[in-house]
């Protein structure tokens, strides 16, 4: 063999041997998948807590079933643990990099805008929803559960809650066995942020240092973040099949016909009003709802839109293409106050229950009201217990007995469910279709996710790193909206 045939031969075999090998793809690999299975394995998890519920005393839970719950909780607490510090430095950030986007309170008010709009299609679809199915009509309710809840939601309420009472917005509380609990009010935190960010710009030159110790505060808060968010198949399916193990089909009972009616409502507005405001706004459907479902499932499982808030944000910025500085502030805002599941979709239905169990008549000014309190009145439950005190806000302002909300206490956490993963969607929703109207949506960033799918691992990377950072510049002279906007601002 010459020297040539030999020298062939080698290269041939090199080649063969380099031969790249195949890949699964990424919709089966990525992070999306990666919950799917943990929904999977937490289902069947789930059923196996419940088979050995029977085989205990009632007053014990079977020792998977409290591993599942403990779990569960445990990375909630991490992600909300998370929550404070990440919306400090993320508002002040965005605040000082919203200087270099003209029209930023255009912006901001466009944000609003369409916080507006979705919640009122959601909620005359639970209008609808409630008429036709008629879910409070010809049922078999025991009407002894029928009490009024400790808290209830006021306008005056509203009032207090926004002033903020320390500088963190802390609050504590003690139960009856002495222990104490400390909370904080999200919307206070935000208004606290929004203050110290919007004094730092005025500041000028002398607050750069400040600026700049917030932004790699927040570089080191988000690696941090992304450790827990690693844990998110293990974390949804211990939610899940905690639920499963804890509530299974007996708390349905005479009270399936109404969380029918919920779900039918939140399925219409994810099926129907979302799609819409996508294909209205040239987004596509399938490729919004492929990127948005590890929030989707994962608000599912927590029932927590502000535990869900750090991943709702990383996702709107990587996935879905809203540069950073308007992400930072338009999802902890809508974490707060866009909630169109539980604030829409659920006082408008609850209250035709309640309503119809009674057998008291509603006019056209009660619908009215109902549509007001639903697209204004959401904010009003910021901070607090959320969707039960706004249905009873709800209930108040239409003069129905308050007492109807204890007939609805049982079946709370399994709509619960459904209600959380609709308001987590639609606050990256609104996010995204502000970002593209507004003409600073980042395009190859939508694209790339779409090819890539949600890579934890080039998030750790982009988030460790600012060498990689670049520059966007989006220049329009006139929007859909109206506004004019110059974006210069760092992505990563």
């Amino acid at each position: 063999m010459s020297h040539q045939d030999t020298t062939d031969a080698l290269s041939a075999a090199s080649t063969s041997t380099a031969a790249p090998r195949r890949h699964l793809p990424a919709w089966l690999t990525g992070f999306g998948a990666q919950v799917i299975a943990g929904l999977v394995v937490g289902l069947i998890l789930g059923f196996i807590a419940r088979a050995q519920a029977s085989d205990v005393p009632d007053a014990d839970s079977p020792w998977l079933a409290q591993f599942l719950d403990k779990t569960g909780s445990i990375y909630v607490s991490l992600l909300k643990t998370m929550v404070p510090p990440l919306i400090i430095t993320a508002v002040i950030t965005s605040v000082a990099n919203l200087r270099k986007v003209a029209n930023a309170a255009r912006l901001a008010i466009s944000t609003l805008i369409w916080f507006v709009i979705t919640a009122f299609f959601s909620v005359i679809v639970g209008i609808l929803v409630g008429v036709i199915m008629k879910p409070g009509s010809g049922t078999d309710i025991d009407a002894s559960p029928a009490a009024e809840p400790s808290n209830t939601g006021s306008w005056m309420g509203f009032i207090d809650s926004v002033v903020p009472t320390n500088f963190l917005g802390l609050g504590a509380s003690a139960s009856s066995d002495g222990d104490i609990s400390v909370s904080f009010n999200v919307l206070q935190l935000l208004i606290i942020s929004l203050a110290l960010g919007i004094a730092a710009v005025k500041a000028g030159k002398s607050a750069e240092p400040f600026l700049n110790i917030t932004e790699s505060l927040l570089t080191v808060v988000q690696k941090v973040l992304w450790w827990i968010i690693r844990l998110a198949p293990i974390g949804t399916g211990a939610l899940i099949g905690h639920a499963v193990a804890d509530y299974g089909w007996d708390a349905l009972g005479s009270l399936g016909k109404f969380v029918l009616a919920i779900y039918v409502g939140l399925a219409i507005v994810l099926l129907v009003i979302y799609p819409a405001v996508l294909m209205f706004n040239g987004l596509s459907v399938t490729g919004f709802y492929r990127r948005v479902w590890p929030v989707t499932s994962l608000g599912f499982v927590t029932r927590s839109s502000m535990g869900v808030m750090p991943v709702t944000q990383r996702v709107t910025e990587q996935s879905m293409g809203v540069p950073s500085a308007y992400a930072s502030f338009a999802v902890p805002l809508g974490a707060t106050t866009k909630m169109d599941g539980c604030a829409s979709i659920y006082p408008a239905i609850a209250a035709l229950f309640v309503a119809q169990f009674y057998g008291l008549d509603l006019g056209f000014t009660d619908y009215l009201l109902i549509i007001f309190v639903s697209v204004i009145g959401s904010a009003a439950t910021a901070g607090t217990t959320g969707a039960t005190v706004m249905l009873t806000l709800t209930l108040s302002t239409l003069g129905l007995p308050l007492a109807g909300v204890g007939l609805l206490l049982a079946i709370e956490p399994i709509i619960d469910m459904g209600r959380t993963a609709v308001n987590v969607t639609g606050q990256s929703l609104v996010a995204t279709v502000v970002a593209k109207r507004a003409g600073i949506w980042e395009k190859d960033v939508w694209d790339a996710a779409g090819e890539h799918g949600f890579d934890l691992e080039a998030d750790d990377e982009a988030v460790a790193s600012d060498e990689d950072a670049t520059t966007v510049v989006a220049s329009t002279p006139s929007t859909s909206d109206g506004a004019t906007v110059t974006a210069d601002v760092t992505s990563r």
